[in-house]
């Protein structure tokens, strides 16, 4: 397991950053593994994690939080997308369409990089609010022609969700006048069903990949019950899931490479994408 100065030191190196828009908010980061770990590329390239930092879709956080994941998956052979999307807030412009544009516009992007990746091997990974885009970008498949995401250029094999907001309707803090879901999407279930129905992973079901969903007891700030719902239907729907729950594990913790949350996506990562590359898509 990594020191606390290894991760420091490695969360320093951002890779490379490509833009996918004009916004300053537009933007990856590119890391390719340094090559001291174990060698998971083949001929096709690297395999790949699309990775989409939390924080209630605000600019509270950005994708910054998420370099120590990405150099902990970098040190086991994996390349990272580590994406920025505009959300809410006067400076980033997010919510409804261009958060959802903006996260289909950068995991699209990875057909156009001149880079040794092998994106039959993409697995796209999220926490929190970025949990929910990780679920709702793995589903894209399922979106009416015409609405944001529709027709994706490029499709992660898996989904790993990490203490998700996986149903956008279920929550007061989601749903109340004034609540987050209700500024992320512009209005409520009854005001605008239609984009509900392209937005909230819930309504999407079954995905049509594998995923893997952690989440643990202890989270008083997105309720265990998310996950658990959600994994059960998918199941029932035909999909494939499974959810992990890792002892003592509160939210925040998810993102730290050394906590048992990171340690059950670590496990968990390699028999995904076997699964994926094996299994066929839910009718």
């Amino acid at each position: 397991m990594p020191s606390a100065l290894t991760i420091a030191a490695d969360a320093l190196q951002r890779g490379r950053t490509h833009a996918y828009g004009p916004h300053r908010d537009q933007r990856c980061e590119l890391r390719l593994p340094a090559g001291r770990g174990p060698n998971l590329r083949t001929d096709a390239g690297h395999p790949v994690v699309a990775v989409i930092h939390g924080g209630y879709w605000q600019t509270t956080f950005s994708k910054i939080v998420m370099r120590p994941v990405c150099a902990d998956l970098g040190r086991r052979g994996w390349a990272t997308w580590n994406i920025e999307y505009r959300r809410l807030g006067a400076r980033s412009g997010g919510g409804w369409p261009m958060t959802f544009d903006d996260v289909a516009a950068a995991i699209d992007m990875l057909a156009d990089l001149d880079a040794p990746l092998d994106l039959s091997r993409l697995i796209v990974l999220g926490h929190s609010a970025g949990g929910h885009l990780a679920l709702w970008a793995a589903g894209r498949s399922r979106i009416a022609a015409g609405m944001p995401g529709a027709d994706p250029r490029v499709s992660p094999v898996a989904a790993i969700a990490q203490a998700p907001v996986a149903n956008l309707e279920r929550g007061t803090f989601l749903t109340r006048p004034g609540g987050v879901g209700r500024a992320l999407i512009g209005g409520g279930p009854d005001e605008v069903p239609e984009r509900y129905a392209a937005a909230n992973p819930w309504r999407m079901l079954p995905l049509p990949v594998p995923a893997l969903l952690v989440h643990g007891k202890e989270d008083e700030t997105v309720t265990i019950e998310q996950s658990r719902d959600y994994c059960a239907a998918n199941v029932a729907a035909g999909g494939r899931s499974e959810l992990v729950v890792p002892l003592d594990t509160g939210h925040r913790v998810q993102i730290d490479p050394r906590s048992r949350a990171w340690t059950a996506v670590t496990d968990g990562i390699d028999a995904l994408l076997a699964e994926a590359l094996r299994a066929p898509d839910p009718v």
